[in-house]
């Protein structure tokens, strides 16, 4: 990692606003999920423009201003078709290069890692753009008290070069997972090529994303443990090696289970969900990002990143944190 960089839009939605037309309470909120704020893009925007700001800061902090390739990885693209990382990569000056979308929903980043750490090491790039950024809010139901007090747009972003082992900001092995047959605990039902074949049009609230919470709550716990474990031993660390823990943002008591159940004391756990809630694929990028500009995480710091998301789908890997810039 030789750059970072994020961005979260400037209007804000309180728990208080929330009350207004959820029938909840502040204190509800709070307790189930740990925000206490997120931030909404305005009408009119889109994942690229997230994307491309935090794509420009990352940039910046790399001192790069040219990459062989650019990866977004969302769950929400300016249109089904074509990719939006083609111009997400014209709007930053970089048109020509490679660029192309990766879907696997809250993983998303890491599974970018992984892509463009197999370009890098292939010979087939010496420097990519990964980005993620996700506009969340244009997926779910206003009215769903159970989603709508969660999720959030943002976007994060890296700049990757080719480098050595032993360097600050070298990345250890990515480990990923999935699993089919649990694809509809998380899920948009409407849109998609089996909807429009079907012959019958959505029916209501279809368009909107789901969640069976309880179930998903189980399962997310389970599969960061075990990744974040498993990159942890192909990295040749121990727990007691790990100085900071970056973990999905997916809700404060998700991440504290997840911190218990890999041995991470919280004093070591990074977290901005209180401020800006569950960014989706942007959440790690961008809890990084803001975490170095706070100074919360140092160079020479060992950092273990794992996520779980839709598909099912889950990740996780290490990083040495480098000298950065404040993005």
């Amino acid at each position: 990692m030789a750059g970072v960089g994020g961005y979260v839009p400037p209007d804000v939605v309180t728990n208080k606003d929330l009350t207004r037309r959820l029938r909840t309470s502040e204190e509800w909120i709070r307790t189930r999920t740990g925000i206490g704020a997120r931030h909404v893009i305005a009408p009119g925007t889109a994942t690229s423009d997230l994307a491309v700001e935090a794509g420009r800061r990352a940039l910046e902090s790399a001192g790069a201003g040219r990459v062989d390739t650019v990866v977004l990885a969302t769950t929400t693209p300016d249109r089904p078709c074509p990719a939006t990382a083609p111009e997400v990569a014209t709007r930053l000056g970089l048109g020509g290069v490679a660029a192309f979308d990766i879907a696997a929903v809250c993983t998303g980043f890491l599974y970018g890692l992984a892509t463009a750490g197999g370009l890098i090491a292939s010979g087939g790039a010496e420097r990519v753009l990964l980005v993620a950024a996700d506009a969340f809010t244009t997926l779910i139901d206003p009215g769903d008290r159970a989603t709508a007090v969660i999720f959030a747009d943002g976007a994060g972003a890296v700049v990757l070069r080719a480098g050595e082992a032993g360097e600050a900001g070298a990345v250890g092995p990515v480990v990923l997972g999935s699993d089919g047959e649990l694809g509809e605990l998380i899920e948009v039902p409407a849109g998609g090529s089996r909807q429009r074949s079907s012959g019958r049009p959505a029916a209501v609230g279809e368009e909107f994303f789901r969640m069976r919470g309880r179930e998903t709550f189980r399962h997310a716990v389970e599969r960061m443990a075990d990744a974040a474990h498993a990159a942890l031993e192909g990295a040749g660390w121990t727990v007691a090696d790990v100085d900071r823990l970056a973990a999905h943002q997916a809700n404060a008591r998700i991440l504290a289970a997840v911190g218990d159940r890999i041995g991470i004391a919280p004093g070591r756990r990074l977290s901005n969900i209180e401020e800006v809630g569950n960014t989706g694929a942007a959440s790690i990028p961008l809890l990084l990002a803001q975490a170095t500009a706070r100074g919360e995480v140092r160079a020479g710091e060992r950092v273990l990143l794992t996520a779980f998301g839709g598909g099912l789908t889950w990740g996780a890997t290490t990083v040495t944190w480098p000298a950065l810039p404040s993005p």
